[in-house]
């Protein structure tokens, strides 16, 4: 018999089930104003203490990033001494990176960090800002965790920033939630709370014109984070409602969670 497509080798070099590219929605109309769009992420209040937290980390090893996007991290751990590979599927957003001192110096790989393999391992694999949530089924966060997993050295960590889902803050029998409401911006999240799947609509004013655009995403739980690592050989080390180590409570709006892959 002939070799189904389905066997053939992925693009990682790997036999077994080709994955088709997800849809990039961080295309150049996203790209071309996200780094102004995220402002407040982009202030050192918020970017250094992320980067001392992972050079911490990382110690003499390498970092991967999933999602490296335009940069805001990958750059100054670089410059910290931490040498940076990253996986983004947005051309677009890299393209971003790439124009900004250093940007070039970084090794990056287009693909799905869900799957897309890089050929190296290392000491510390990262995702923040939410990226976990960009991948909206619960299959495809099991194999960002396995993705992860297989790119740690022996010891190595994964680490994820996270929001809490705000489901405590939706109104009962409501599915909308503002997160954004400005002369010039609103944002709404739609919760489906049967799938936890959810989707951010966003309406902008700029010099008069209206732009619209929406993102779906998933929200997962802090327990069901830990039940993915589980799965794919790793503990949970620590778990923190910021960067500076701050206590995670049933308040924290967010957590870093570092899981530590099996010597």
């Amino acid at each position: 018999m002939g070799e189904s497509p389905l066997d053939r080798c992925s693009p990682d070099g790997r036999r077994g089930k080709v994955h088709p590219m997800p849809k990039d929605f961080f295309d150049e109309p996203i790209a071309s104003g996200y780094d102004a769009d995220s402002a407040l992420m982009f202030d050192p209040g918020i970017v250094d203490p992320a980067v001392a937290f992972l050079a911490d980390l990382a110690g003499d090893g390498d970092a991967l990033e999933f999602g490296i996007g335009t940069g805001r991290i990958a750059l100054p751990l670089s410059r910290r001494g931490v040498p940076v590979h990253g996986v983004d599927l947005s051309e677009a957003m890299v393209g971003r990176l790439r124009a900004k001192p250093g940007g070039e110096a970084l090794a990056v790989t287009i693909g799905d960090f869900a799957t897309t393999q890089v050929g190296e391992t290392f000491g510390v694999v990262y995702l923040v800002y939410n990226g976990i949530s960009n991948l909206t089924t619960q299959d495809e966060q099991v194999e960002c965790f396995r993705n992860a997993a297989s790119h740690l050295e022996p010891g190595g960590c994964f680490v994820i920033e996270v929001l809490v889902p705000a489901l405590r803050r939706l109104p009962p029998g409501e599915t909308f939630r503002p997160f954004t409401v400005t002369s010039t911006h609103l944002g709404f999240d739609e919760y489906d709370t049967v799938t936890q799947a959810a989707v951010s609509h966003h309406y902008s004013i700029d010099h008069g014109s209206v732009g619209a655009w929406s993102i779906p995403w998933r929200y997962v739980w802090p327990s069901e984070l830990d039940l993915m690592a589980r799965l794919s050989g790793m503990t949970l080390r620590e778990r923190w409602g910021w960067w500076r180590r701050e206590p995670f409570t049933a308040e924290s709006a967010s957590h870093i969670s570092v899981w530590e892959k099996a010597n």
